[in-house]
């Protein structure tokens, strides 16, 4: 009887390896069109030498690679890190207190105060972009009201800096931090910073030792979410950052526009990927090593 009831079983199996196997076909041949096959020839191609008139020439060299040791090239790296880091740290900041206020806010009041996080999708990010330019520059609304006041004598310089960029990246940023940690102080037992407060934990302890740890979570997600994207965006440095910052997203952009030089853009593009593959490796292992501590 058992014999029999395996060899059924055995028998319907390739029905039901065959249904899942087709409902995912579609996405794997999307995923073969529109990203393997594509990533796969950017690396090809960054192997290659660039031809007088911009064409690609297939032979293997590793100058396109060698070239990145200049130290322009560094440079423009670690300033590219340290403003995804510093637009990273920022979010966090701003995004925190901003998170706990909506997670233990009144439910009626909640999807009004979502709502203000989840609106800016709803505009393309260049328009969002253009406001702030308007916002920001010379003649613009900040600086004419701070000068309408009296608290400034002369036009705060808050366009086309370091400065600018960073601005601009909070705010394109902001949401994507946000939302994860919402999430994972939604679900924050407030059980146990009650426990704490009667056991005679200053609130900034209480916070230290309980909330903080138990909303890592969202910290990690939160952080990956703004930094490996911070990487790649190249419109907002060209148009708040104007010619005076250069990140390693605008190099690649100038690469494969302007200079024409799809080999060396395409060796950019493969290490700047390693780069975010890099970080996305640390968050799974940081992320890992947090749940199976049980602080997660």
């Amino acid at each position: 009887m058992t014999e029999k009831i395996s060899i059924k079983k055995l028998a319907h199996s390739p029905k039901k390896i065959i249904g899942p196997a087709l409902t995912l076909l579609p996405i794997i041949l999307w995923m073969l069109a529109f990203f393997l096959v594509p990533l796969m020839f950017i690396v090809v191609v960054s192997f290659c030498t660039r031809g007088e008139v911009g064409d690609i020439i297939y032979t293997f060299t590793l100058s396109n690679y060698t070239k990145l040791i200049n130290p322009l090239y560094i440079k423009i790296f670690i300033n590219s890190v340290l403003i995804a880091l510093f637009t990273t740290i920022l979010c966090l900041v701003f995004g925190y207190p901003f998170a706990f206020i909506i997670a233990k806010a009144k439910k009626k009041f909640k999807p009004f105060l979502l709502l203000l996080i989840i609106l800016p999708f709803w505009t393309n990010s260049l328009i969002r972009t253009y406001a702030m330019i308007i916002l920001l520059r010379t003649e613009g609304l900040l600086n004419s009201f701070l000068l309408y006041i009296g608290i400034i004598r002369e036009p705060l310089k808050l366009m086309y800096n370091d400065t600018a960029v960073m601005i601009g990246m909070l705010y394109m940023m902001f949401p994507f931090m946000v939302l994860p940690l919402y999430s994972s102080i939604e679900k924050l037992d407030m059980r146990f910073i009650e426990a704490a407060k009667d056991l005679g934990a200053s609130p900034l302890k209480a916070f230290l030792k309980i909330t903080l740890p138990l909303t890592k979570g969202g910290i990690l997600s939160g952080s990956l979410l703004v930094f490996v994207p911070t990487l790649g965006l190249f419109f907002i440095t060209d148009l708040m950052g104007g010619s005076k910052v250069v990140l390693m997203s605008n190099l690649i952009k100038n690469q494969f526009l302007t200079a024409r030089d799809w080999p060396f853009g395409s060796a950019i593009s493969v290490v700047l990927i390693i780069v975010m593959i890099l970080f996305m490796s640390l968050y799974t292992k940081l992320g890992g090593t947090k749940e199976k501590s049980g602080v997660l």
